[in-house]
């Protein structure tokens, strides 16, 4: 069966987005100091379609690793804009302009119904209104025998990681103390086994195998 993976950039103080986030603000107040050593990289700017950079270092074959052998992606209504409620006349298209990075179907998950978005170089959004089984299942689906990538935000990773269905995870933990935002890990369990670290500048790779059937913690049951 297919991998659903996740990567993420994550402070020393386990924050993945700075507060108050918005459209002005995305990623929360400071949350771009956690992207800092991705954007000078030349595989970034290519796949966002920008002229190209000069700068590889460690964190370029991990980044490249990111995209490969996936074939679908799914994505929390945060992750794709700031707006709530009932999409309204002239619904909101994702951060991303006119020709999105995935290159693949996008399932978002989402409270209000909307018909799919088709937006330039491959990417359809798909809007799936009964929750993170059926989501991953229309996503395994379009993936056929490649790997569903998990997009984020940490809302959606948290309720993935804690029914089970995450199969691997990948921080980018970055030497920065945030001191408030959004927490990745808070209420949730998982026994992970470590892949991989990668030591670069101004970042650290680490990758895990989550366990599927983790040993009941003292005080707990099966």
């Amino acid at each position: 069966m297919t991998k659903l993976r996740f990567n993420i950039a994550m402070s020393l103080d386990g924050y993945v987005a700075g507060p108050d986030q918005s459209e002005e603000n995305p990623i929360g107040v400071g949350g771009m100091r956690l992207h800092e050593w991705l954007f000078p990289l030349a595989v970034f700017k290519r796949i966002h379609g920008e002229e190209e950079g000069d700068e590889v270092n460690a964190s370029s074959a991990v980044v490249e690793g990111w995209f490969e052998n996936v074939g679908a992606v799914i994505m929390g209504r945060n992750m794709f804009g700031p707006v709530r409620g009932p999409w309204g006349e002239d619904p909101w298209r994702g951060w991303w302009g006119d020709e999105p990075p995935f290159h693949n179907p996008v399932f978002v998950l989402t409270h209000h119904a909307r018909e799919p978005l088709e937006t330039e170089g491959g990417t359809t959004f798909h809007f799936v209104t009964d929750g993170i089984e059926a989501a991953l299942e229309r996503a395994r689906e379009a993936a056929g025998a490649r790997d569903v990538s998990l997009a984020g935000g940490a809302s959606v990773a948290r309720q993935y990681l804690a029914a089970g269905l995450l199969d691997e995870m990948e921080l980018a933990v970055v030497p920065v103390l945030l001191g408030a935002g959004e927490r990745l890990f808070d209420g949730v369990d998982a026994d992970l086994e470590q892949l991989s670290a990668v030591d670069a500048p101004g970042v650290t790779h680490l990758k895990y195998r989550i366990a599927k059937n983790p040993e009941p913690k003292e005080g707990t049951s099966k």
